[in-house]
């Protein structure tokens, strides 16, 4: 017996130790179901707005304490503004908290309310109640409710994603528990068909409450409509609004009306990019979101695992972006790739011939060339097919080992005599000399594909006395130029190789309208608007000859990781998260909670069945099918590509067997083949994860006959995508069976798992068609999967580790900006960033240079005397200078305000009918900004607002010009750091002390440029003729950029995956140990750290 299973017998495990902590607020919700079901229509809704005046009215002490901040902040000097700023802030985490208290307290009431609500729908086609304002605007635009006098009808029944929908479901009691874990901000990991929709209406209901709002997050869009649609009317009933973002255009004033609800319903993308959009707003009345306060998130390990790879990216066209060379070296690496695919298939032929000889020397000949062909094209499929055959695979592995030797150091004597080699489970492909002496003589230029040793030739120009110091820059010059031209060439011959050797079309992609689209491994869906990076979606374009997009820069960049984190409260729901319960805890500090089925489960599980070959598995999955449909049940076949689901198509029309087919290419027929997928002998072709969101429904009829028929016909690298499938059978009680058949040559298996099982076959001594069925073949193969998971663990928590150093500098900036953007508290960041400016100037300059520092970013003379300069402290200059500094610049801003107010005034009050928004021309002595303004409030406030609207407008301009600069320096930096691991240095060290470079000189950009607008600031015209009426404003530009995801495919990041960084469980922080100051530096540069990347830090 497993001593897993002991312990737990003896000690309980964690889902039941869940389950007793919850029982009790359960037992509240029961209790409390008994007083609020005996409530009529009309009190029912009494008690919902009850409870949301006590929960609102909670914090009403701490709000009024906020107003009475707010209200001294114009009264309060500008550098002492942001200690009320930041008591303001802490008083609003102090209201949030006090609001959970009430929640918590609420919820058996209003989980209750929710459920009497729902058995009144289920039971009455109408429910009567006395109308108010909220349902007379509801009946103006929908439809299950209607007016008759003082009174409101809501029908029972109501369109949602297309089909009239009859209300019947009523919460039973393990919904009721999996409502309190998404409450509590956990993971409710539920069953297939156990009602995830309806248990979401509880927690989203209670935390509506508040309005603060409540964000429920969907796979796609089709289920973020349906939803809201479907669910909406339960919220409607007692008040509460409800929309969907998806319904509406982005930058929309129905969008921002959607966020403005007390329920929005969307897809992860539409939120992501919505934050993006926002942090580009030119003005308050581009905002879309609110403060993220609750989410909800269906499917969250679609959404928080699968799509944690594809940052969201906002970019728009670079300068010659079009200028590739994908397209020039395509026909040449399409002729390498011809060449080594000869050598490949030659090799394996040579293979054959010597293994099959019986003589020893030459069968050990014979697995070399095996390994060389297997170098050179891994998915080649004849290879694939003679590894599946008795003792050849081990064979091969043997041989492999021998060059792997002592860290490699025999490899080459294989891999030389190939053009380049292939690791697939590394993602990478290598030129090898061969292949770059091919490429030389192809193109007649030996050193056009090799890239120079800059660090020798470095070395040497330093040695090279005959130059004088201009000479050697321009040298270094040159060569940096010229490693930068030949690095870009040979990254565009290996991203091409790579799109040739391992990106199958009608698997990885399909190409339709003249466009490459990826497609989902999980879900087989194409994935609109997603992208390679780094070249290889390019590459990939040029390979099928369809358009080359040009190369873009990123203005705006989020990881779904780090959007999500940003909400107060962060709760999934999903049927599939147990697997990856370390993850989501070390990422996201989720944790898992299993609910317990309402009915057991009748699904039977089939041990997995494995063939040697992919033709003996395909033939023995037909014969199920035939044998399944002739039992009258229906059938449902997963697959993990467009290609086997085709090639399953044509094999069952050969035998004459009716069928649907759900791939990528056929994803917008999915509604309607899963409806039908659960009829008597139906047949459906599906990827694993298709149909998402929508349950299989059985007749009373195919109950009897034995359920749902889950055919797999792949194991997929993930568990929780193998649960899914297996899940589509069993919903609710149900009967139904799943098996999966497996074949050595499957990728999971040629990767990971199928040297030990071919062992096992050769051994039995199986012969062609028969197959291996048991236990411990199954657990072979989910340690292969935990592998995988493993590896794709780190590559995410890798991409992780990389956003975080941006997302740190992104907190910053969009602050800061939305800071400028909204106002309020513009005045504390410019002086903050006048005391970094005097800071500055003092610490790093002699007296003469601050002086000129004073002069140039101050516009003033240097507020101490050289002898003070050479007898104080600098600390001791510091506060002096500023308040000299700040002196200047309130002196400036209330003479540009006393300069505007008579022509403000004359204009007012002379031709204030005429205009509403005038330009006030305002000068830095070098150019002129035109500030858009309301005449009135400039009148009224006496042109604070004139001086207001200068000070956003510059701050904008700043903050906007220098991200987008830094993030293309920071894309450049993420692909140039990656050189390093050559070195021996860790890439993510070198990222992050270069990236704190780049943002404190971003930091200085802004701040200079700023600080030396702001205190040269002038209006050039004084006469209210020369008044101009400012036009309307321009709002946000519709999509003059891209929205895309970026699946990344970073060697660097494959290789630190291979390590199993995955946490089961909450460890100490330990403090990142930084160099000492005469310690040699990381960087490896040889200086000392001081002098190096600890210049400002030690």
């Amino acid at each position: 017996m497993d001593i897993n299973k002991i312990i737990g017998k003896l000690f309980g495990n964690k889902s039941t130790r869940d389950m007793k902590l919850i029982q009790p607020i359960v037992e509240q919700v029961k209790e409390a179901y008994k007083t609020i079901d005996q409530l009529n229509n009309d009190e029912l809704r009494a008690k919902t707005k009850e409870l949301q005046q006590k929960i609102q009215h909670s914090a009403d002490d701490l709000k009024a304490k906020i107003e009475e901040l707010k209200a001294k902040i114009e009264d309060t000097p500008l550098e002492d503004r942001e200690l009320i700023f930041n008591q303001i802030d802490k008083i609003e985490k102090e209201v949030l908290e006090r609001y959970e208290v009430e929640l918590n307290a609420a919820l058996p009431e209003a989980f209750a309310i929710v459920k009497s609500t729902a058995r009144r729908f289920a039971e009455n086609p109408e429910i009567e109640v006395t109308a108010n304002d909220f349902d007379r605007e509801l009946a103006t635009s929908h439809d299950f409710v209607r007016i008759e006098g003082d009174k409101a009808i809501y029908q029972n029944h109501w369109i949602a994603g297309g089909n009239d929908t009859q209300w019947n479901m009523v919460h039973y009691d393990v919904q009721l528990f999996g409502g309190v874990v998404l409450h509590q901000g956990k993971i409710s990991e539920m069953a297939t068909g156990e009602g995830k929709t309806l248990v979401a209406t509880l927690p989203v209901f209670l935390n509506a409450l508040t309005g603060n709002g409540v964000h429920v997050v969907t796979v796609n869009d089709y289920l973020a409509k349906r939803d809201s649609e479907w669910m909406g009317p339960i919220y409607m009933f007692h008040g509460l609004s409800v929309d969907c973002i998806d319904k509406h255009q982005p930058n929309s004033e129905a969008r921002r009306r959607a966020y403005q609800a007390d329920i929005t319903f969307g897809t992860n993308n539409e939120f992501g990019f919505d934050y993006l959009r926002d942090n580009m707003a030119m003005s308050p009345e581009d905002l879309v979101q609110r403060a993220h306060n609750y989410a909800i998130v269906d499917e969250v390990d679609s959404v928080l695992i699968d799509d944690a790879r594809t940052p969201l990216i906002i970019s728009g066209p670079v300068p010659r972006g079009e200028d590739q060379l994908f397209e020039q070296y395509q026909p040449l690496v399409e002729r390498l790739y011809e060449a080594q695919r000869k050598l490949a298939t030659q090799y394996l032929a040579e293979a054959k011939t010597l293994i099959a000889s019986g003589d020893k020397e030459k069968i050990s000949e014979g697995f070399l060339q095996l390994f060389r062909s297997h170098k050179a094209l891994p998915k080649n499929r004849p290879l694939i097919k003679f590894l599946s055959e008795q003792g050849i695979k081990s064979g091969m592995l043997k041989t492999e080992e021998i060059y792997m030797e002592n860290n490699n150091k025999r490899m080459h004597e294989a891999t030389d005599p190939l053009f380049f080699v292939v690791d697939e489970k590394m993602n990478s492909v290598d030129l090898t000399d061969k292949g770059n002496d091919w490429l030389a003589q192809s193109v007649g230029d030996a050193t056009l594909f090799v890239l120079p040793d800059i660090t020798a030739e470095l070395s040497a120009l330093e040695a090279d006395e005959s130059l004088d110091k201009e000479a050697k820059l321009m040298k270094k010059d040159e060569l940096y130029a010229d490693y930068a031209v030949k690095s870009e060439r040979v990254h565009t011959i290996l991203q091409l190789l790579k799109a040739y050797a391992m990106f199958n079309k009608d698997e990885e992609y399909v190409v339709m309208d003249g466009q490459v689209k990826i497609v989902d491994e999980q879900t087989g869906r194409i994935m609109e608007g997603r992208r390679w990076s780094d070249g290889l979606h390019q590459a990939v374009e040029a390979k099928e000859h369809v358009k080359v997009e040009a190369a873009n820069q990123t203005f705006a960049t989020i990881t779904l990781q780090n959007y999500f984190r940003m909400y107060h409260k962060l709760s999934g729901m999903t049927g599939t998260a147990i697997t990856e319960a370390g993850e989501f805890w070390d990422i996201y500090k989720l944790d898992v909670v299993e609910i317990p089925t309402n009915r057991p489960v009748q699904r039977i599980d089939m041990n997995d069945r494995v063939y040697r070959t992919q033709r003996e598995k395909y033939n023995a999955v037909i014969e199920e099918v035939q044998k399944m449909v002739a039992e009258g049940r229906p059938v449902l076949v997963g697959t993990t590509s467009v290609d086997v689901s085709e090639l399953l198509s044509k094999m069952l029309q050969l035998r004459h067997i009716p069928h649907n087919v759900l791939n990528a290419k056929l994803h917008k027929k999915e509604a309607d083949i899963v409806a039908q997928a659960g009829q008597s002998s139906i047949v459906t072709i599906a990827t694993n994860m298709a149909g998402r969101g929508t349950d299989i429904k059985l007749s009373e009829e195919v109950r009897k006959a034995g359920g749902l028929a889950i055919i797999g016909t792949e194991r997929h690298e993930s568990r929780r995508v193998d649960r899914q499938l297996r899940g589509r059978a069993g919903r609710q009680g149900d009967p139904g069976s799943s098996v999966f058949f497996v074949s050595l040559e499957d990728s999971l298996m040629r990767k990971f798992a199928s040297e030990r099982i071919a062992h096992v076959m050769d051994k039995l001594g199986f012969k062609e068609g028969e197959m291996i069925e048991a236990s411990m073949i199954n657990k072979g193969i989910e340690r292969a999967q935990k592998k995988v998971e493993e590896i794709n663990f780190g590559v995410r928590k890798r991409l992780l580790e990389y956003d975080d150093v941006m997302n740190k500098q992104r907190t910053v900036i969009y602050e800061k900006r939305r800071h400028a953007l909204m106002g309020e508290r513009i005045g504390m960041d410019i002086s903050n960033m006048i005391w970094d400016r005097v800071v500055s100037i003092i610490d790093s300059n002699d007296y003469a240079g601050c002086r000129d520092q004073f002069l140039e970013v101050m516009a003033m003379d240097v507020p101490f005397s050289e002898e003070e300069f050479d007898a104080k402290k600098r600390e001791d200059l510091f506060e002096p200078s500023f308040q000299a500094a700040m002196e200047n610049f309130k002196r400036r801003i209330d003479q540009l305000a006393r300069i505007a107010m008579p022509v403000i005034t004359k204009v007012y009050e002379e031709q204030g009918q005429m205009y509403e928004n005038i330009l006030v021309p305002i000068s830095d002595g070098r150019l002129v900004y035109n500030i858009r303004c309301n005449l009135k409030e400039a009148y009224e406030s006496e042109c604070r607002v004139v001086v207001r609207d200068f000070e956003k407008a510059i701050l904008l301009h700043n903050i906007d010009d220098a991200w987008k600069e830094n993030l293309r320096e920071l894309d450049e930096l993420r692909k140039s750091v990656q050189n390093a691991s050559y070195e021996q240095k860790d890439p993510l060290l070198i990222f992050k002390l270069e990236s704190v470079k780049l943002f404190d000189a971003m930091v200085n950009k802004i701040n200079n440029s700023t600080t030396a607008t702001l205190m040269r600031c002038q209006i050039p015209v004084q006469n209210p003729q020369d008044v101009r009426q400012a036009g309307p404003e321009q709002r946000a530009p519709k999509q003059k950029y891209t929205e895309t995801h970026e699946d990344l495919n970073d060697e660097s990041q494959q290789a630190a995956a291979q390590q199993d960084t995955r946490k089961t469980a909450p460890e100490p922080i330990v403090k990142e140990k930084v160099p000492g100051r005469n310690d040699p530096c990381p960087c490896g540069s040889g200086k000392k750290f001081k002098n190096c990347h600890g210049k400002d830090l030690v």
